[in-house]
């Protein structure tokens, strides 16, 4: 089913690139197009992990980094995907006050995970662990690459239908084009390109909560994680982000705005539905070990660590 859907995104993505150009060049338009859309997925394929990485200012650390909290997380990494049975992926932090991370790379073999700095800094090192645990389930599911593609085409939909305007230019003032046509081109391609990819991360960012909760075997710890995520991406700007917004749905918080609902025009699930989930997922994990599935009450609080402040985790 999820390579159905990775089919039938990648498809409706590329039909869409050369309906745009059909609409800005005729026949000839839509031909080149699907050429430059199977360029776009080739090259994508080979270096969807260089180019998210490169966008976000991403270094790579390694369990020999002389700051022992990095080696820390390097370490805890390494032992979610020994557990979840994938290769140990590379390690990348990102400068940046905004606690979020994402995962890419093409396959599970060729996979890395990033962090940001504020993520080690306000979360507790249990909450990181679930957050590690969603990214390597995003691996686990080969979400990584079409996560990555659809990034690439949706940007290419957008930039294509920003020089409609230039390309068109000349077929108006001939009288065989429309000024509203080109307008509506420009606005409503980029905005279907989004929808397509946000309905489908949506249903991908779930599935990867089920599964970073198996993985590392604690549901309130990634709960607790996703809000306050959350909450520091409703305060903290993410500048690269705001510059590539087309890659925010690989975040595991939606790291231009925080939403509310799930909507049409959200590239996540509400955060609220996706606690509630991992919620049910804890009770009914405690009820399977025999102990009291109502123990960890309304609020989030029995994740470890969890008393500290907020705002800062013991690695900040």
């Amino acid at each position: 089913m999820n390579h159905a859907k990775t089919f039938i995104l990648l498809a409706a993505m590329t039909a869409l690139f050369g309906g745009v150009g059909y609409l800005v060049g005729g026949a000839p338009g839509m031909a080149i197009a699907f050429i430059v859309a199977l360029g776009i997925n080739i090259f994508s394929y080979w270096n969807s992990d260089r180019l998210v990485l490169s966008a976000y200012r991403a270094h790579e650390v390694t369990p020999t980094d002389p700051n022992p909290v990095i080696r820390a997380f390097v370490g805890d990494v390494h032992s979610l995907a020994q557990k979840a049975q994938l290769p140990a992926p590379r390690v990348y932090l990102i400068d940046n006050a905004q606690p979020n991370a994402f995962a890419t790379g093409r396959d599970p073999a060729h996979a890395a995970v990033a962090a940001t700095t504020g993520l080690l800094g306000m979360l507790t090192r249990e909450e990181v662990a679930g957050v590690m645990a969603h990214e390597l389930a995003h691996i686990k599911n080969r979400d990584t690459l079409v996560m990555t593609v659809t990034a690439t085409i949706a940007g290419a939909i957008g930039l294509l239908a920003n020089f409609a305007w230039l390309l068109n230019g000349n077929r108006d003032r001939e009288g065989g084009g429309s000024i509203f046509a080109t307008i509506a081109l420009m606005v409503f391609a980029p905005l279907a390109a989004s929808v397509v990819q946000m309905a489908i991360s949506r249903a991908r960012e779930y599935e990867a909560d089920r599964i970073g909760a198996e993985i590392c075997g604690r549901p309130l710890w990634l709960a607790s994680a996703l809000q306050k995520i959350e909450r520091g991406a409703r305060s903290l700007i993410n500048p690269e982000a705001e510059r590539n917004p087309a890659s925010a749905h690989v975040f595991i918080i939606n790291p231009l705005r925080g939403e509310r609902g799930d909507n049409l025009f959200t590239t996540h699930p509400s955060t609220a539905n996706r606690v509630e989930r991992l919620l049910a997922l804890d009770a009914a994990r405690r009820a399977a070990a025999g102990e009291n599935p109502s123990a960890a009450g309304p609020s989030i609080l029995p994740v470890t660590g969890a008393g500290k402040s907020a705002a800062r985790g013991p690695w900040g």
